[in-house]
């Protein structure tokens, strides 16, 4: 079964904690220094907050995480068929998770994340830091045309493979 995902970039964490626990009724499922996660039931959904990437707050990504592997093959074959432009990540680690993923990019330019979670790891990612401002990101990267990018988010021109760092 499928869970949509979706992943925000805030200037403030605790301030947005307080907040979307309200608003959800729950509290969050995981919280780090820089990343708060929600697992609902009601509607199913991953969501997701961070203060890395994004230069300013708002949404950072879209996706869906499936329960196992043939669903994300499901998805990725829905991908191909359609023949969009993606990513594909492979198992790979990001947002305290160890996870099979692969990416795609609406013609709006807003990264979608197809993921299979693999299990938890205690650091955001495992990957070298990257960038001047040494925020780690995710290894490979496709096709935003927003500049600034989360360590999760694939960034690059349209229907273009770049790594991140």
């Amino acid at each position: 079964m499928k869970r949509f995902h979706v992943h925000m970039h805030v200037d403030d964490l605790p301030q947005n904690i307080a907040f979307y626990s309200r608003l959800f009724g729950a509290g969050p499922t995981r919280v780090e220094s820089d990343y708060a996660k929600w697992m609902l039931e009601d509607p199913r959904v991953n969501f997701a907050i961070s203060t890395r990437g994004h230069a300013r707050a708002g949404l950072d990504h879209l996706g869906f995480q499936v329960d196992d592997a043939a669903e994300l093959g499901a998805l990725k074959a829905r991908a191909e068929a359609a023949d969009m432009a993606m990513l594909d990540e492979g198992e790979t680690t990001c947002c305290y998770a160890r996870s099979e993923k692969h990416w795609i990019t609406d013609p709006q330019g807003v990264a979608w994340e197809h993921f299979h979670s693999l299990g938890s790891i205690p650091v955001f990612n495992e990957s070298v830091a990257c960038a001047p401002a040494a925020v780690a990101c995710c290894p490979t990267a496709i096709a935003t045309p927003a500049a600034a990018s989360s360590c999760c988010e694939p960034r690059a021109t349209a229907h273009t493979a770049k790594a991140c760092c």
